[in-house]
């Protein structure tokens, strides 16, 4: 009889480390076929096409992580996306012999500074509050951005220079401007991959599942959320930084509340609490938008984002990538 509960005791450990065996090299080969896919993809498609998904990719990403594993709703995370991009443009344009990436990570210091500001004011607040909070705050950015006279107002910022990353290598071809975009995505995602399976994406996982149990296991949990804001800020003021160099514009557009919930629908309709589910929602949403801006449904492309979304809510709930982890859980494990 010991033998066998000895036997089993041993047996159960093996079958847990061979699962997280097969999930590494899952994770391992995905992230092999996403290098891939990302080396090959400007030979086959249009670069700057690609660098506008890879941007909204990584402010999608940075969202999913407050939302999706956090469980904090923003709607005012559009405010980061243009910090990023209006200190980096004002900046670069203003000092030529500034580099690319210290032009970048200006804007991204500064988006950081301000999602802390607005992390200590909103998580004092949950649910809707807290949503309500974060996009009033994002308004008084907006506001302040159509007076300051640094921003070029409704006009916004034209002709930021690229420059030379490091120095010497010219981002004004646009293969060389993909690959540099496409190095700053792996760095935001890894980053967040990192964040969500560390002991810290663990607690932030147990406070969006249950905070009072949280409270009562000892976890500071104010401390927690705003760290999570304070990240997602960060990655999501690096989007705006890089789409501002990529396209050499910062503008209005970035700030405005609609950009907060385009990011909301780039999510959700990929798959919140996914990884991969955010890069799909702003694949398929910036896809849609250059299809149906250049067809006879040009004016249309906001109701048909909105029925898309509704469609998506009431069908699959998880998102694309959501439901299709659930068929390969049911079917292949």
């Amino acid at each position: 009889m010991a033998t066998s509960h000895t036997s089993s005791a041993v047996a159960l450990p093996s079958a847990v480390q061979e699962r997280q065996r097969r999930a590494r090299l899952r994770r391992n080969m995905f992230y092999l076929a996403l290098i891939v896919v990302g080396l090959v993809a400007p030979f086959v498609a249009y670069p700057v096409f690609l660098m506008k998904i890879l941007c909204f990719a990584l402010f999608a990403c940075a969202f999913n992580l407050l939302l999706g594993y956090a469980g904090l709703l923003s709607f005012g995370h559009a405010a980061f996306l243009a910090t990023g991009g209006y200190v980096t443009g004002y900046l670069l344009a203003s000092y030529p012999g500034l580099t690319p990436e210290l032009g970048i990570l200006a804007g991204t210091l500064t988006a950081t500074l301000l999602g802390a500001g607005f992390g200590l004011l909103a998580i004092r607040r949950q649910g809707i509050y807290f949503a309500m909070v974060t996009l009033a705050l994002a308004q008084l950015v907006f506001f302040v951005f159509v007076q300051a006279p640094f921003t070029g107002g409704e006009d916004g910022l034209h002709g930021v220079p690229r420059g030379h990353l490091f120095g010497f290598i010219s981002l004004r071809n646009n293969l060389s401007m993909y690959y540099f975009v496409f190095a700053v995505f792996l760095l935001g995602f890894a980053l967040i991959q990192r964040t969500v399976h560390s002991p810290y994406g663990q607690v932030l996982k147990a406070i969006r599942e249950n905070e009072p149990r949280a409270i009562s296991l000892g976890y500071n949990v104010d401390a927690y959320k705003l760290l999570a804001f304070v990240l997602s800020a960060a990655l999501a003021g690096l989007a705006g930084a890089t789409k501002t160099v990529v396209f050499q514009l910062a503008s209005l557009t970035d700030a405005h509340w609609h950009m907060s919930g385009e990011v909301i629908l780039m999510t959700l309709l990929g798959g919140v609490g996914t990884l991969l589910g955010p890069v799909m929602g702003a694949g398929l949403v910036v896809s849609l938008q250059h299809i149906l801006a250049q067809s006879p449904l040009g004016n249309w492309v906001s109701v048909i984002l909105g029925i898309i979304f509704v469609v998506c809510v009431l069908s699959f709930r998880s998102g694309i990538v959501g439901e299709l982890a659930k068929i390969y859980r049911k079917n292949f494990k």
